[in-house]
């Protein structure tokens, strides 16, 4: 599913215009990233929760010639699906 047929959907459900679906949902997103960008946690109660989270630097290979390197520390953005969602599946 992609964002247009996510927005069909949406539109239908709550009986406005798709251009207008795309736009909360495009707001929703932002707003999720830009908690994230400031390392909060955003629950969803029934659907799951988004959490960032810090990944050590480690070693690794370089796939092209073998040779051992360091992987840099990074954070990157875990989901956790609800119960509600997993009931779902």
């Amino acid at each position: 599913m992609n964002i247009g047929e996510l927005a069909k959907g949406a539109a239908a459900a709550m009986s406005t215009s798709e251009a207008n679906a795309k736009s909360a949902i495009t707001a929703v997103f932002d707003q999720i990233a830009a908690a994230a960008a400031k390392g909060e946690e955003i629950a969803i109660p029934g659907f799951g929760k988004f959490s960032v989270r810090d990944r050590p630097e480690r070693q690794g290979r370089n796939p092209a010639t073998g040779e051992a390197m360091t992987i840099a520390a990074s954070k990157k953005v875990s989901f956790a699906a609800a119960k509600g969602l997993k009931d779902k599946l």
